[in-house]
């Protein structure tokens, strides 16, 4: 890691170890319990214990371990047209807009409503339009596809409309397959997409210490086909984990480690993240808050422990509860950004995100955009640029001289300082009232509609489409349900 990006831990080196070692000792003694057969066998095949009724698994620190050893410590992440992106991993952050919304904001309307095709659409060709984030996500789950078609429905458009990289997930155990047939189609083989990456696929456990059918499935799937896949253990303290932080932690150390060894026991090398999205109750509420500060704890924590493991980190942070883009959604998402940066988390998830997880905003998300990029420049610290670092610019420095004009300056001011758009208001008090006095939100809703009249096309050749399209329409066949919206109408 660069000696000049700032870093900071919750836990030393004593509660790390103590919160790994129960961990173990938990899938030792207590055990998971695991719905998928498969996932039964695989465990059993490499020494876990399995109970009479084959539904507990307990498995011992020395498999964990050992599968622990076989995670790479990082991973190249490529767009659509084969560029790298970046490292997943090697102190590198990455950040995408939150998963899965089933809601979004409009903001013309102020209100909160049903997402639909055009939102995806339009949230894929915003994301790829905002330096900031290097991937895109299957942000918004559309109301006007069939609930049993949606997973592979978002990726589609996501592919389509966006070049990023697209953090993703499958609903259906179904899924996977087509899923994997749209990113083979756009890479060209399988081969190509193991040797670069386009997609990496979220894996839940079920708090307490479960791993669904289809959740092991997906986490097989992945390991098997060379996808990188994404563990997002979701302890909730207080509710569905112990109400101590140190306790959800345990368990979500559990449960990831459980977690590791499904997968790397499929393919041992296989590209996987230690992920999570983990939150406290709110016992007044009876709430699940996303921005409260014991949730970026907890998340904060994990991290350290992923780092001790040598494995990538991924956190869901940047987001808020609030219910539009308003201050709350401000301090809380820069809050989360932020100490997701600092603790060394290398997928950061969450922008865009209101109310809980469940909602998307075209316009917190421009607004997530700069919180970001002022992350990333938080992390790239204070740089000594050259061998004086300000005696020798002081020492010839004349009486009535200016900086402003100085070769120093002209030389580093783009270098040392980042310049947000005009989202971030730096101008005076009777400039901003000639531009209308506008607020952040409304300056943002400006931005969303500048971005989206961009015509620079970003979509894919009409041959691949036309291929994406094609596997679409007989996945949804076979399915007895081809009642899909006419997507194509709505690339611009």
């Amino acid at each position: 890691m660069d000696t000049n990006r700032p870093d900071f831990s919750i836990l030393d080196a004593v509660k790390t170890e103590r919160i790994l070692a129960e961990a173990f000792e938990t899938l030792d003694k207590v055990g998971v319990f695991i719905e998928n057969d498969q996932g039964i066998e695989l465990l059993a095949g490499a020494g876990a214990r399995v109970t009479d009724d084959r539904k507990r698994v307990f498995i011992p620190q020395s498999l964990c371990e050992t599968c622990i050893a076989t995670v790479p410590g990082s991973f190249m992440l490529y767009d659509r047209e084969g560029e790298e992106v970046g490292p997943v991993g090697e102190g590198n952050v990455i950040f995408d807009p939150g998963s899965a919304a089933i809601s979004v904001y409009d903001f013309k309307e102020r209100r909160i409503r049903k997402p639909l095709t055009k939102d995806v659409v339009d949230l894929a060709r915003l994301t790829d339009r905002l330096h900031a984030f290097e991937a895109q996500s299957t942000a918004v789950v559309p109301s006007d596809v069939p609930e049993q078609l949606a997973d592979r429905y978002r990726l589609l458009l996501a592919l389509v409309c966006g070049k990023k990289p697209v953090i993703t997930g499958t609903f259906t155990k179904e899924a996977f397959p087509t899923m994997l047939s749209f990113l083979v189609a756009v890479r060209g083989n399988e081969r190509s997409l193991r040797e670069k990456p386009l997609a990496i696929f979220d894996c839940c456990p079920s708090p307490p210490l479960m791993w669904s059918d289809l959740t092991c499935q997906a986490l097989i799937d992945c390991a098997r086909h060379g996808v990188p896949a994404e563990i997002v253990s979701m302890p909730l303290a207080g509710a569905t984990a112990p109400v101590t932080l140190a306790g959800s932690l345990v368990q979500h150390t559990a449960e990831t480690l459980s977690g590791i060894v499904i997968h790397q026991t499929v393919n041992p090398g296989a590209p996987l993240v230690y992920g999570g999205a983990a939150a406290c109750f709110d016992m007044r509420n009876g709430t699940t808050p996303m921005g409260a500060v014991e949730t970026m704890l907890i998340d904060a924590s994990y991290v350290q422990i992923a780092r001790k493991l040598g494995m990538p980190a991924h956190v869901y942070m940047g987001l808020s509860d609030a219910k539009s883009p308003d201050f709350q959604a401000g301090f809380e998402t820069a809050m989360g950004v932020t100490l997701a940066a600092l603790a060394g988390a290398n997928v950061v998830s969450g922008p865009g995100m209101l109310n809980f997880v469940s909602c998307q905003s075209l316009e917190k998300l421009v607004l997530d955009n700069e919180i970001c990029a002022m992350a990333k420049r938080l992390l790239a610290g204070v740089e000594f640029r050259e061998k004086s670092v300000g005696f020798e610019v002081l020492s010839g420095l004349g009486e009535h001289q200016s900086f402003l004009t100085s070769d120093h300056t002209r030389r580093f001011f783009r270098d040392e300082v980042y310049y947000p758009s005009n989202v971030v208001d730096r101008s005076t008090q009777s400039a901003w009232e000639k531009n209308g006095s506008l607020s952040a939100a409304e300056r943002a809703h400006k931005k969303v509609n500048e971005l989206l009249c961009d015509k620079t096309d970003h979509t894919l050749g009409q041959g691949t489409v036309d291929q994406l399209a094609s596997i679409m329409e007989r996945d949804a066949t076979r399915h007895g349900d081809n009642r899909l919206p006419d997507w194509r109408a709505m690339l611009g």
